[in-house]
């Protein structure tokens, strides 16, 4: 039984039920500047990392669990808006079948390049026009797991809070900062840190594991097609090879991103490691 306070939608005509659906197509959460987080774990992150909330759309039959009420409760408190609903919206809303019990739309927030801390021994990952959001979702786990201080998108990449993104995260998204800035800025910014800019090239003469790292260092991975403009790989300080043994003449990009990642991390001493 739904609490009082609650609105109940019975329509996916509903207007707020449109909005909801509509985010996942790119134009919709541009326009909206909201995107959808499904489940409980990944919108308790988004409101752990001050995530603000919007909407939160949950399953009538849910409402009462304890977990979903530390959830609604937290939620108000931040402004949203909590409507609950039946298993046929809340399918239609995420487009899978056996979908969540409790959907949230967050306000979308990026950082600026300013915003990143390059005091002490600081690791970034730099992706040049990365694609594909479930590579993409996965490099900000890692990154996230390998306690690297920023991630930066660098041109064209794909939105990092599609609905596909945001679930390869695992909350990863919620407490990692992330910029979208041209090749330009993000260059003239890591000179004037003194940062050393390193990238994985099929050009690459060093091999990873035997890479000076500086304590100040950003891995630059391209796209997953078309890899590293010859431009670009001329502002790079090193271009790095993965050693491979196989008939595959490349890994995968997450792959290759947490392999260079961990190696980065590894020169560190993994500080920070739990």
């Amino acid at each position: 039984m739904a609490h009082a306070p609650y609105e109940h939608i019975t329509s996916t005509s509903n207007t707020s039920i449109k909005l909801l659906r509509g985010l996942d197509r790119k134009k919709n959460r541009t326009e909206s500047g909201l995107f959808l987080a499904e489940g409980a774990r990944l919108i308790l992150d988004a409101l752990k990392f001050g995530w603000k909330p919007r909407y939160i759309l949950v399953g009538e039959d849910s409402v009462d669990r304890k977990e979903v009420q530390s959830i609604l409760e937290q939620a108000e408190m931040a402004g949203a808006r909590i409507l609950t609903t039946g298993p046929r919206i809340l399918t239609a809303v995420s487009r899978k079948e056996n979908s969540q019990t409790i959907i949230a739309a967050f306000q979308q927030k990026l950082d600026r390049l300013e915003d990143f801390s390059s005091s002490g021994k600081s690791r970034y990952i730099a992706l040049y026009q990365v694609r594909d959001p479930g590579n993409l979702g996965t490099i900000l786990r890692t990154a996230d797991a390998a306690g690297v201080k920023g991630v930066v998108l660098v041109g064209q990449c794909c939105d990092p809070f599609s609905v596909e993104c945001v679930r390869a995260t695992m909350g990863a998204l919620f407490s990692t900062k992330i910029v979208s800035v041209s090749f330009e800025e993000f260059n003239e910014w890591r000179k004037k840190e003194h940062i050393l800019m390193a990238a994985a090239s099929v050009n690459g003469t060093i091999r990873h594991d035997q890479t000076d790292y500086s304590d100040k260092s950003v891995i630059l991975m391209g796209n997953e097609q078309s890899g590293i403009p010859d431009d670009v790989e001329a502002c790079c300080d090193t271009l790095i090879k993965i050693p491979m043994a196989g008939a595959a003449d490349s890994l995968n990009l997450a792959q290759a991103t947490a392999i260079m990642t961990y190696e980065v991390w590894k020169g560190s001493g993994y500080d920070g490691a739990k």
